[in-house]
């Protein structure tokens, strides 16, 4: 039998807006909101330009692995790469080498450009290990597609469920898009959705770990939201929250901007 749940998440022509856009422009950096953000075919202009990289193990490194890095932010504007760490801010224009280098991005070879300044000193540092930081191209370390979105419905869900507020930033999704009914975004995989200028079609659900339970701000374990979507937001292997999607028009998306479903063919 259909419940009324089940029937909300199917119907996504409810006008919703996006209630919060975010991003960090080195990946496993402190996820920051923005008022705006600017989509490309290739994703949010601004997200996850740069990473570090493990350069003995050839490897992305992974924020699951190293949740201190949320104690830090990057800001790439104007050709100015500002990173804010812990009793330090290291700021210029990186030197991009031309160097590249393949490496791991869980399981998966990508290319990236090593970057010269001083950046990789401060966070070495920081981390108590080496590493370097590299340039990436459009999603290349993005774990799925360029654009995730999760609801505020959804976020108090799981909250209830886990027994604690669960704050949007811990999911680290590019639009929050404010909704009464938890999980409607779920109807809106195999279809195109506009929010503000842009279109985006949502491919899939998110599968999640650990990092969702990490305090935003300094990496710390702060809730049980993995624990509680055990028990509701299983898909086979995967505990899943939240959807994402490809850019598929371009344009500048607003906080406060309409979130609704595309007509015609899909």
């Amino acid at each position: 039998m259909t419940d009324e749940r089940t029937l909300q998440a199917r119907r996504p022509e409810a006008h919703v807006n996006v209630s919060r856009i975010g991003f960090t422009s080195l990946k496993g950096a402190r996820h920051v909101p923005r008022p705006f953000v600017d989509l490309t075919l290739a994703g949010p202009v601004g997200d996850r330009v740069f990473c570090l990289v493990d350069p003995v193990r050839g490897r992305v490194i992974r924020t699951v692995e190293n949740p201190t890095l949320m104690q830090t932010t990057a800001t790439w504007a104007d050709g100015l790469l500002t990173a804010t760490l812990p009793g330090a801010v290291v700021e210029g224009a990186p030197g991009f080498t031309g160097e590249t280098r393949a490496v791991d991005y869980w399981g998966r070879r990508v290319t990236l450009e090593i970057v010269d300044g001083p950046w990789a000193e401060a966070y070495s540092s920081f981390l108590g290990r080496d590493v370097v930081l590299a340039r990436a191209g459009g999603g290349d370390v993005v774990y799925g597609a360029s654009v995730s979105l999760i609801t505020s419905g959804s976020v108090v869900e799981l909250s209830r469920r886990a027994g604690m507020p669960v704050l949007d930033a811990q999911l680290r999704a590019t639009f929050t898009v404010h909704t009464d009914a938890p999980h409607l975004e779920d109807g809106w995989i195999g279809r195109r959705i506009a929010l503000g200028e842009a279109e985006v079609e949502v491919r899939r659900a998110i599968a999640r770990c650990r990092v969702i339970d990490l305090d935003p701000d300094t990496g710390r374990g702060r809730t049980e939201g993995l624990k509680a979507l055990a028990d509701y937001r299983r898909q086979g292997n995967e505990l899943v929250f939240g959807v994402d999607g490809v850019v598929t028009k371009a344009g500048r998306v607003h906080v406060g901007d309409t979130v609704r479903p595309v007509r015609g063919p899909q």
